[in-house]
């Protein structure tokens, strides 16, 4: 499924966070 995160560096999906390596608060989920 695909993550929303709010990280410092904007609103992004998992698979973007983990690749700036950047974490942050999980705003939903989508499976």
């Amino acid at each position: 499924g695909i993550v929303i995160v709010s990280t410092p560096k904007g609103v992004m999906t998992g698979q973007n966070a983990a690749a700036q390596n950047v974490g942050g608060e999980v705003l939903c989920s989508v499976s």
